[in-house]
């Protein structure tokens, strides 16, 4: 099966927690803190691979966990990292983030590697907060928490060439024929339900990618028939080769087809209109066709336009010869022009920003995300932990605020799903 766009959750693996520990040796009356840190829980890894042509392996996983690092020990012994988890994806696909359709990532080529989710860092043990004013702290931190994501995978294939045309032209018989793709072809009105790809070497030693994409309808654009299904495929390629069925066997105008699909790739994307194109006047071996293609250039004079029989054989050097030297004169196709290495996604976010909102007379909510991590990486059990927490919140400004916006008192503050009675 080919599959083209995935939609998982991905959750990296949560930090070890710290350890709170002393020395307990005999004859050495003040043991100080040896508490150890806990190890970085798992990231999550995408990595692209020459080998896959389809997100298959990702349509079968609906989350992608990764393992949470190893606690802290006592006696100094830190907790070992969690191993990343690295999934493997087809060169050409573009990761986005499913919430807010930001585009998180494009990755082109092979072996490149784009951390989806970070795991989270392993909480500090006691050891390390020891200071000259504290000497022997009794508290640690717990792991921090791994990020979650729900995100889009899609697939855009990456080919130099894409064949677009009504179905049945003959885009699947000219593929077999110029390269060594292997596309299903039969004798009977169908299309291809999945893009072919095929490796078209030339005489001089050169070569490039051909793509036999699905047929398209009138209506495309906007999703009629395979749609952008289609469509979304044609972005990556450098050259769009129009394949007409130049004998009209199938009851449709070669010239009225040809302008069909320029209307549907210009409403899909103006871009597509605008890359290099070539005419492949197919099916030139039956009666019809060499009227009809009077008839096109006629209407169409500047087009360059080659007549090739691909059942035949026919016409096929002269129109790789030309192909391959197009090829070579383009650029790499970029669809994303703000692409720095594998990136696409850069927000300055500020993570010390919060909100406090009033919930009710007596109630407020805190809001913000290193608040957030300071709240789950908090042992609630151990009461410098507690006490360190509240000059945390205090430091960042949270008290401050929550007397600004009137709170009092004995009033509730809510945080994530913890509840504190407000002490100023």
């Amino acid at each position: 099966m080919f599959y083209d766009e995935v939609i998982v959750k991905v959750i990296a693996g949560k930090g070890g927690d710290g350890c709170t520990s002393f020395r307990r040796e005999k004859y050495v009356p003040l043991g100080g803190p040896n508490g150890g840190n806990g190890g970085r829980g798992a990231s999550i890894i995408f990595r692209t691979s020459e080998g896959l042509r389809t997100l298959i392996d990702l349509k079968n996983m609906k989350t992608i966990k990764g393992m949470e690092g190893n606690n802290g020990k006592g006696s100094e012994r830190n907790g070992e990292n969690a191993k990343d988890v690295i999934i493997n994806i087809p060169c050409g696909t573009t990761i986005i983030d499913a919430k807010t359709n930001d585009i998180l990532a494009d990755l082109t080529k092979p072996n490149e590697e784009y951390v989806v989710c970070h795991g989270g860092r392993g909480g500090l043990g006691n050891r390390a907060f020891a200071t000259h004013e504290n000497p022997a702290p009794h508290f640690s931190e717990l792991g921090e928490p791994g990020e979650v994501k729900l995100i889009k995978c899609e697939l855009k294939v990456l080919a130099d060439v894409g064949l677009v045309g009504m179905p049945s032209v003959g885009k699947s018989t000219l593929i077999n024929a110029i390269s060594n793709a292997h596309a299903k072809v039969g004798a009977y009105h169908f299309t291809t339900l999945s893009p072919n790809l095929g490796y078209v070497e030339l005489k001089d030693g050169s070569n490039f990618i051909v793509a036999d994409l699905p047929g398209l309808i009138e209506g495309a654009s906007k999703g009629v028939g395979l749609g952008d299904k289609f469509l979304k495929h044609a972005m990556r390629t450098k050259v769009i080769a129009h394949v007409l069925d130049m004998s009209g066997l199938e009851g449709r105008n070669p010239s009225d087809d040809y302008e069909t699909i320029v209307n549907e790739l210009k409403s899909y994307d103006e871009t597509l209109i605008k890359k290099a194109h070539v005419v492949i006047a197919n099916k030139m071996d039956l009666s019809e066709s060499k009227k009809n293609l009077e008839e096109f250039k006629k209407k169409y004079p500047n087009e360059k336009v080659f007549e090739i029989s691909a059942l035949n054989h026919e016409g096929l050097d002269s129109l790789i010869t030309y192909l391959g030297k197009l090829v070579s004169s383009i650029d790499e196709v970029k669809l994303y022009e703000n692409v720095t290495e594998s990136h696409v996604l850069y927000k300055y976010h500020n993570d010390d920003d919060f909100k406090v909102t009033r919930v009710d007379d007596h109630t407020w909510k805190v809001d913000g995300v290193n608040i957030i991590k300071l709240l789950k990486m908090t042992r609630f059990t151990e009461e410098e932990g507690v006490q360190r927490f509240a000059r945390k919140l205090k430091g960042m400004g949270v008290d401050d605020e929550l007397i600004k916006k009137g709170a009092k008192v004995g009033d509730t503050v809510l945080i994530d799903d913890y509840s504190f009675e407000f002490k100023n």
